[in-house]
């Protein structure tokens, strides 16, 4: 029987202030709170709440046959709490019914895999005991950012003890290859992998409401149809996307929730399909194949590579910018320091900056809210700068006051 895993991802960043740079050394509000709570209330009300809702609907109707499976940055539960607690109070009745996975991933839906292994393992292991906090569960399964992944960051996720890992199914990577089976990673073996179909996926996530789309309107049926004639020999189909796709990406009004809500029964209805999680799916299937990705993929544009956010010098120079504070930000040993420093590392300040306004530039102006990178850039740099002014005048202070104890010692 074929398989279909629902996942979807959570998450919103803690979105900057305007920040000049003559309010460096003296003015440190970098973060924009009446944005970030009006967009988190705004988003709760038109996607959340209503498609939560949706969801534990689906599970009283179908009990465990439907499952679904998130992973919630922790950007975003940090905003829950703050902005909207009542989000968070639904995600944990979803789990109270035993049909939801919440999977593990970077507390601060970071690029640290690709720099810092330190603050990896750190950011994972705080997001695993929040994630034990609010749903009483470990997670089992990881999603890295933006599901990026290679043989080196399946290594590293091996070691946290992870044994399944969900990843894009990437032309470049599969070949001829269908993305519809169970892999494992060809450097550990031990790593399964679980790949997005990205052409089924992006159907509703970018596709849904496009009238120019040869495809428009797309029902559940039609949807459904499609699945079922996947190949035979396909295991499970793997629809991952951004949970944001149900009432803020997709309006309401382009019959996104009404979708959603027919699907899973039709699923049902061709008696050949069934909803499984990440963690059931493992236990399940046995690899068809090792995968090789010496490289770095991502679901993200049609390269599925890092170049939405590293792809030019701006971007660079502030990944590299950041990162080089690490040491010296956690020497202070300051909470705040760190903390401000973490909300740094979210990928959306590094996709805010991208350049690419070829094939994938309306997705980046869409979700960009600078008038331009380069507006981006100057903020974000701008932020940081005033940031590591701090934490020199912090390092500074503790000299000072190591030299005093010393000195009245003597």
């Amino acid at each position: 029987m074929k398989s279909i895993c629902l996942y979807f991802q959570v998450h919103q960043p803690f979105r900057l202030a305007t920040y000049r740079f003559f309010d460096m050394g003296t003015d440190h509000p970098y973060f924009d709170g009446y944005s970030n709570r009006f967009i988190m209330q705004q988003v709760a009300e038109k996607c959340y709440l209503p498609a939560n809702n949706i969801l534990l609907g689906l599970i009283g109707k179908f009990g465990k046959d439907f499952r679904v499976s998130f992973s919630l940055s922790g950007l975003a539960i940090e905003q829950f709490e703050r902005y909207a607690p009542e989000v968070l109070e639904s995600f944990q009745k979803l789990a109270a019914t035993g049909s939801v996975e919440f999977l593990a991933e970077t507390w601060a839906h970071s690029l640290a895999s690709l720099k810092s292994r330190g603050e990896f393992r750190e950011q994972v292991r705080i997001h695993e005991k929040k994630m034990k906090e609010l749903f009483g569960k470990k997670p089992v399964t990881f999603r890295n950012t933006e599901l990026i992944y290679s043989n080196e960051i399946g290594e590293l996720v091996s070691e946290l003890g992870y044994k399944t890992m969900l990843t894009e199914g990437a032309k470049h990577i599969l070949g001829w290859k269908s993305p519809n089976l169970m892999y494992c990673s060809a450097s550990n073996p031990k790593l399964k992998l679980l790949l997005k179909n990205f052409r089924l996926s992006d159907d509703i996530a970018f596709r849904f409401s496009d009238r120019t789309w040869s495809e428009w309107p797309l029902t559940a049926d039609k949807f459904t149809q499609w699945i079922t004639k996947t190949d035979a020999r396909d295991e499970v189909v793997n629809l991952f996307m951004d949970y944001e796709t149900f009432g803020e990406h997709q309006w309401a009004e382009t019959g996104i929730f009404e979708f959603l809500k027919v699907f899973p029964g039709l699923v049902f209805k061709s008696g050949n399909m069934n909803f499984k999680t990440p963690s059931q799916l493992s236990a399940d299937l046995q690899p068809a194949a090792p995968l090789n990705v010496p490289y770095p993929i991502s679901w993200a544009d049609e390269e599925r590579d890092l170049t939405a956010w590293l792809g030019n010098e701006m971007q660079d120079e502030a990944f590299r910018s950041l990162y080089q504070l690490e040491s010296k930000v956690k020497k202070t040993k300051d909470a705040d320091l760190i903390k401000r420093w973490r909300y740094l590392q979210a990928s959306d300040h590094f996709y805010y900056m991208c350049t690419k306004w070829f094939s994938d530039g309306d997705v980046h102006k869409y979700f960009n809210p600078y008038s331009s990178p380069y507006d981006a850039f100057i903020n974000y740099m701008n932020v940081l700068s005033d940031l590591g002014i701090r934490v020199e005048s912090q390092q500074k202070q503790g000299l000072r006051k190591r030299t005093a104890k010393t000195t009245a010692k003597a």
